[in-house]
């Protein structure tokens, strides 16, 4: 495992992280959370993202426990959640309202059973919030210790740029990461925006959906299997990710993972990391061994030349920066 800073700030995170969204607290339970943070934190990842909407609160609860039960030292890992999505029915059970933002880390904390988090996002901009409400919300839980960085996920870049400037301005912190969708299918927005923004910033970003709900994994190239997510009545919805262009792109991207010695989920992961702005990647796993295969990724890091690079993206053909 290589460690890569978080855009130019100090602290360090693992190439691949681990993250709970959709398993913890939901499709796997606690047991098999355990065998899976075990498995990442052999590999050598330090970095678990979670968020207080994920399994409504339990993917923390699970979180928290597990950390407990492994007896991992705190300092030795990056943990992250979010605010933003509701977590009560009331008016003020969402957003990014400094009443909002101050309850939900408190609530997370206290589910994931830490005094602190090494980072925390706002998972969506809040358009009824001003900025400046957001930011100094922000400012204040890291002075207060609660939080070391804050970050955004899913912001626009003149979002970003909007908040870092306010914090510039008035001598608060400033968001020190993003976390946008990424993978394969979906480039346009890093890559022509954020990518930028992030350098200018000095922002890193932590990419989350890598195969694309496991489009690129080529498990669905053969129809929808029997107890996949996607089988799932909660996310038919994803269904919508596969066609006929895609599995014939995937069986393509498959020959060129084969002939370097991998398969076309581990080249789909370690594809990301050839971007510089990209400090972490965010894998996603159910079972231990899935845990595993993905970290084997990292070991084709020097397999992509760029002729392998250049054949990727003929059969993708869809770099946002190529000329038209």
């Amino acid at each position: 495992m290589d460690y890569r800073k978080l855009g130019r700030n100090g602290i360090k995170v693992s190439e691949f992280s681990l993250g709970a969204w959709v398993t913890y607290g939901g499709q796997v339970g606690e047991d098999v959370a355990l065998e899976c943070m075990k498995a990442a934190y052999d590999c050598g990842v330090n970095f678990f993202d979670n968020a207080d909407v994920y399994a409504m609160g339990q993917a923390e609860t699970v979180m928290g426990n597990v950390i407990k039960k492994l007896g991992l030292k705190r300092k030795d890992l990056v943990i992250s959640s979010k605010v933003f999505w509701p977590t009560g029915e009331g008016p003020n059970d969402r957003g990014l309202s400094r009443k909002h933002i101050m309850e939900s880390v408190h609530t997370s904390l206290k589910r994931l059973d830490t005094d602190y988090l090494d980072l925390y996002y706002c998972h969506r901009y809040d358009p009824e919030v001003p900025l400046e409400e957001v930011v100094r919300a922000m400012d204040d839980l890291v002075h207060q210790g609660k939080i070391l960085y804050w970050g955004t996920s899913e912001w626009r870049a003149w979002q970003i740029s909007d908040a870092t400037a306010l914090a510039r301005q008035w001598g608060l912190y400033p968001p020190v990461v993003e976390q946008p969708h990424y993978n394969m299918f979906q480039r346009d927005i890093v890559e022509t925006e954020l990518a930028d923004t992030a350098n200018e910033h000095g922002i890193g970003l932590v990419v989350w959906s890598p195969l694309a709900s496991g489009v690129l994994t080529g498990k669905y190239n053969d129809g929808i299997p029997e107890g996949s997510r996607m089988a799932d009545p909660d996310y038919t919805w994803l269904q919508a990710l596969i066609t006929e262009d895609r599995i014939t792109q995937v069986r393509q991207l498959t020959e060129v993972a084969r002939d370097l010695g991998a398969t076309v989920a581990q080249l789909a992961l370690v594809w990301l990391l050839r971007n510089p702005e990209v400090s972490s990647v965010i894998t996603g796993a159910s079972r231990a061994d899935q845990v595993r295969e993905n970290m084997k990724a990292l070991e084709l890091k020097e397999k992509l030349t760029p002729d392998v690079l250049a054949r990727i993206e003929e059969i993708l053909g869809n770099d946002p920066n190529a000329e038209a």
